[in-house]
Order: C-alpha cells, then structure tokens, then sequence
C-alpha cells in the first residue's frame, strides 16, 4: 500500500516537471508507472537469482526489488530533466 502512495507522489513530481519542459505530462506519468513495475519485476528476479527463493529471504528480496524500482524511476527523471525547459515570456 505504501507503494502505491508513494508511486502516486513520484507521478505527480514526474508530471510538474514535465510541464516544466513543456511536454505532455500524461505521457511521462506512464513512463513512470510502466519503468517502475518493469524494474521492480527485473529486481526481484535478478535477487531470486542472487540470494535463492527463501521464505526468510522475502523481505530482502522484496526490498531490492523496490530499490531497483525506484532506479527506474531514478531513470525516467534523468532522461526528463536533460531535456530543455520551455521558455516562459514574462
């Protein structure tokens, strides 16, 4: 639960910049969304692999994979703030 709230901030965050760099915001939330569960998936399978499937090991395993979800978000923020602001006449 506490996922998803914190997805939901990291959307919203995504989606102010966006509109800072004058692109359609809609579209960078779902890049978010869409990294967030493909690197989450790729962590918790890449811990499967490194540490076995465990009972005792599942908090860590869950744990790497939301660390490696937030990389994929890390990512989705990196590519957007490298590209130009809009300029703004005042």
């Amino acid at each position: 639960m506490l996922e998803i709230i914190l997805l939901i901030y990291l959307c919203k965050n995504i989606g102010n910049l966006a509109i800072q760099k004058g692109l359609p915001p809609a579209r960078w939330k779902w890049y978010t969304i869409i990294s967030w569960i493909l690197f989450e998936m790729m962590g918790f399978t890449i811990g499967q692999m490194t540490f076995g499937l465990d009972m005792s090991n599942m908090i860590g395993l869950m744990l790497f994979a939301l660390a490696s979800a937030f990389g994929g978000y890390l990512i989705v923020r990196r590519n957007l703030e490298q590209k130009p602001d809009v300029d703004t006449p005042f």
